[in-house]
């Protein structure tokens, strides 16, 4: 049983627990006040939801497991009010919780039932894949979707911690893997260049969950994020550069129907946007380069249809990020210095996208 901790501070502080063995950490996070226990989780994984309700069973609680729709369908209105539907029968109070296992999508959507219900009640999320673990799963941040846009109703609720187990990578398909890394690989152009380092020294290991630094990548990019949120919860002003890539992204998922997969929207979105830095005169063309030699390595795409463009400028505009009618970019000024750039010219968003377009 091997494990580390990376603790998230700020006003409601937890830990997250990386290593294998960690669902024995449950009940000491959930706390002696808990008797109800919604399990949320995706129906495709009922495998790994067993082995949660089981350690819950067994700490004495009154558990109830509720598999959703696998990826994006479970972040649905209709499935978020079942949930409410469902704990409305289970006689859920503030005193009881919500446990959520499974993906990024399935855990966003465990935190906003959990963040909703009552006004607000504990919540442990398990993320089961890469993508979870380094992303959705820590920071705080609820939500579902709506046919307007990704996540754009939400809240932010910080979890009372989360069990990263990594022996549940394994079952992950390797695309889906792979798109996880791209969060991975943008924690460390926004803040810890170890972790290209280490991408670049063995782009094959680091591409499969059994790779010789998929412990340490996870470690470095869960604490990079730790690191942002302590500070800035709520998105007042650091916490933007996490969004690094994902105002295209977010275009792209949007005219994908939400099929296309999140990390490999990103690793786009990240080259769209280091292009957008360099015809601004802020980022050196070698690290628009490494941007697209190291997505490329790990089997991340860079390009996007050259025809979706009108469709993608008229998403990006309701970005979360968007302050009124100007769009606000994350852009690097260097490798790990992220910054800001507001409301660009069209002519220099049309030409970062020619960059990006196939």
């Amino acid at each position: 049983m091997t494990q580390s901790r990376v603790h998230v501070g700020g006003a409601d502080p937890y830990d997250v627990v990386i290593g294998t063995g960690v669902l024995g950490e449950l009940a000491g996070m959930l706390g002696q006040r808990v008797r109800t226990v919604a399990v949320v989780h995706a129906e495709g994984l009922p495998e790994i939801a067993r082995p949660v309700c089981g350690a819950l069973e067994q700490a004495g609680y009154d558990v109830h497991p509720i598999p959703v729709p696998d990826g994006e369908a479970a972040k649905e209105t209709g499935v978020l009010a079942g949930l409410w539907s469902r704990f409305a029968r289970l006689g859920m109070t503030r005193s009881d919780a919500v446990v959520g296992v499974g993906g990024g999508a399935t855990t966003d959507l465990a935190g906003f039932a959990a963040a909703s219900w009552l006004r607000g009640v504990r919540s442990v999320l398990v993320p089961t894949t890469l993508l979870g673990m380094v992303d959705a799963a820590v920071g705080g941040k609820t939500g579902i979707n709506i046919p307007e846009g990704k996540n754009l109703v939400g809240a932010f609720h910080p979890p009372a911690g989360v069990l990263c187990e990594l022996t549940t990578l394994i079952t992950v398909p390797r695309q889906d893997y792979i798109s996880g890394l791209a969060e991975v690989v943008k924690a460390g152009f926004i803040a810890d260049p170890k972790i290209l380092e280490l991408v670049e020294d063995d782009p094959e290991g680091a591409a499969r969950p059994d790779g010789p630094h998929t412990r340490e990548l996870i470690e470095r990019a869960v604490q990079v994020k730790a690191d942002v949120v302590s500070s800035d919860l709520k998105e007042a002003g650091l916490r933007e550069i996490l969004n690094y890539g994902h105002t295209l992204a977010h275009a792209i998922e949007k005219a994908e129907d939400y099929r296309f997969r999140h990390g490999h929207a990103v690793a786009i979105g990240m080259v769209y946007a280091a292009e957008l830095a360099r015809l601004a005169g802020r980022l050196p063309q070698d690290v628009v380069d490494r941007h697209r030699s190291i997505l490329t390595s790990v089997g991340l795409p860079t390009s996007y249809s050259g025809e979706a463009w009108p469709e993608l400028r008229a998403t990006m505009t309701i970005d979360k990020k968007s302050r009124g009618s100007t769009l606000r970019f994350v852009v690097l000024d260097a490798l790990a210095e992220p910054g800001r750039l507001e409301g660009p010219d069209e002519d220099l968003l049309t030409a970062a996208y020619r960059e990006v377009s196939r």
